[in-house]
């Protein structure tokens, strides 16, 4: 594995003082008595972009003007320019901005004065900078405005690589789709392992299986070049048992009384689990996270399993991606926890909304219970940019089950997916689903790849859905209002003069529903057909069918 060491907080090896007449920088009245060295921090961005913050005492109130710039020895290329201000009545700091490209690893040294003082700081450089491959995209949709496209790459073509899926980028944009989310494609261990691509051997390499750097970055232009962003998977929680740094830093790994490195306590035992109370640890999986976005130039990450490590590496790592300025970048927990919204991600997931849906069908749950969902799934939120990834079908439950047998066929899944697309969320579509895949699609085995032509009919209905999704700022917007009955999920988005009324039969038999009085007795169109259709006080609903109605 490639050791790319980030450092946000440099180290200060060695710091000295010394006298040195610096008054042509420093008006002659400007006075300190001495400079705290041993205080002193130095503090950047991937760049090498930040500052040198040196304290001092002895300050006499008085003025002082931009310095000369000073160069770095040792290790070339980093310049550190004195900030002007103004001297404190006592203690203060004097800032320096850090500039420049280091030229090699090693230390970085620089003579920084003031007045009489001097002061020698040694900055370690563990690291070089990470270049940017291609161009940062400008295309990211606002987070509401999602329609996220899971890809199984071990499924999604009989080439079950990144080309398969190169070959049909135009197929994924023409189906509405603005975020393609891409499974692991990171070096599977076999150690323990049962070829469970969230078994990550070196995360800084791609799986051959897949292709190499070049194929993921062609995948990754081809899709942005088409408007479309993309997120890869990120396993944070754990790493496979052949993972380099199982061998070279065990303390990164919890471990029981006897040493020995455990795995997750859900008898996941084809990964060892990770020491979140390792500072090193968390800094090189985040600086692993980073690497992605400058090297394959990729737009966030969907991250397994949220719940497993703590809060509070969640918010550091964020807090650190998000410092990475030119990148807006997409930031989806999978995790049905509304704290995480508080650690700063963009997305969690509805699990509630799935498995609530799910009994529905199965269980006769009644339609109303997924009110509480629109609740409780954003409590805690902070913004409204903060959403829940709503769905049918994703690698988990399809690893087992399709959304065919789960709710109730075609058109039972398609009553379903409305549902899950227009209420209150972002859709999320994993490949396969919109063409009636009748089959598992094993994340482990891949014994069978998607037919894209099975059901060219379901495939040009999640179509319209999602292109009226996209069209449409009421259902992406606008403010819900709920109609629902035990067997009928109905309700209203209105934003501005747009107002949208949507009426879905999560029942497999006909249902006679009686309109609410804001919606009875007048005149809409028919989102799908563009028909004009005039509503009395009773609508009758076929067995697992849909209106969508807008004015």
């Amino acid at each position: 594995m490639r050791n790319y060491f980030s450092v946000f907080v440099f180290t200060i090896l060695f710091l000295s003082c010394s006298k040195k007449d610096n008054s042509d920088i420093i008006p002659p009245d400007s006075a300190i008595y001495t400079l705290d060295c041993a205080s002193a921090v130095a503090t950047v961005d991937n760049n090498y972009t930040g500052n040198i913050d040196v304290p001092y005492t002895g300050g006499n109130g008085t003025n002082y003007i931009t310095g000369t710039p000073i160069a770095s020895t040792g290790v070339t290329g980093l310049t550190a320019t004195l900030q002007e201000g103004k001297l404190t009545n006592g203690a203060g700091n004097l800032s320096y901005t850090l500039t420049g490209t280091p030229s090699d690893l090693g230390t970085a040294s620089f003579t920084i004065s003031f007045g009489a003082e001097t002061c020698e700081i040694n900055l370690q450089i563990n690291e070089l900078p990470l270049s940017q491959y291609g161009t940062p995209f400008t295309g990211i949709p606002d987070t509401r405005d999602a329609v996220i496209y899971q890809v199984n790459m071990r499924a999604f073509s009989s080439s079950r690589n990144f080309q398969g899926v190169i070959d049909r980028l135009d197929y994924i944009k023409a189906l509405g789709v603005n975020v393609i989310y891409l499974m692991p494609t990171y070096p599977v261990g076999v150690l323990n392992a049962i070829n469970s691509p969230y078994c990550v051997k070196d995360y800084k390499a791609v799986n051959t299986e897949f292709g190499n750097l070049t194929d993921l970055r062609n995948l990754i232009d081809g899709a942005h070049s088409r408007g479309m962003a993309v997120i890869m998977d990120w396993v944070a929680n754990h790493t496979s048992w052949d993972n380099e740094w199982i061998s070279i830093h065990k303390d990164w790994y919890m471990q029981n009384a006897a040493g020995n490195i455990l795995s997750p306590s859900m008898e996941w035992n084809d990964v060892a689990q990770l020491n979140f109370s390792n500072d090193s640890m968390r800094k090189e999986m985040i600086n692993c996270m980073k690497y992605w976005i400058y090297t394959a130039n990729c737009d966030g990450f969907r991250f397994d399993y949220a719940d497993g490590p703590p809060n509070d590496f969640w918010k550091q790592a964020i807090d650190t991606l998000r410092n990475i300025k030119t990148h807006n970048l997409l930031l989806l927990a999978e995790s049905g926890n509304a704290s995480k919204y508080k650690a700063g991600f963009d997305y969690i997931f509805g699990f509630g909304f799935y498995y609530n849906l799910k009994s529905i069908y199965s269980n006769n749950l009644s339609v109303q219970t997924i009110d509480n969902f629109n609740n409780t799934e954003y409590d805690g939120v902070l913004n409204s940019q903060q959403q829940v990834v709503r769905y049918i079908s994703n690698h988990d439950v399809t690893n087992a089950n399709t959304p065919l047998e789960l709710f109730g066929g075609s058109a039972g899944s398609m009553a379903a997916f409305v549902v899950a697309a227009y209420m209150k969320g972002v859709p999320m579509i994993y490949n396969g689903q919109e063409v009636g895949t009748n089959y598992p699609l094993n994340i482990f085995t891949s014994v069978q790849t998607i037919n894209w032509n099975q059901n060219q009919s379901m495939e040009d209905e999640y179509k319209k859905i999602i292109a009226f999704r996209n069209n449409s700022i009421a259902i992406r917007r606008g403010l819900l209002a709920s109609y629902s009955n035990a067997n009928i999920c109905a309700f209203t988005k209105e934003y501005g003069t747009e107002k949208i009324f949507v009426v879905s039969n999560l029942r497999n038999n006909s249902i006679s529903y009686s309109l609410p009085t804001i919606v009875a007795n007048q005149t809409w169109t028919d989102a799908m057909n563009g028909e004009m259709v005039t509503l009395t006080n009773q609508i009758d609903l076929q067995p697992y069918s849909y209106i969508i109605l807008k004015k």
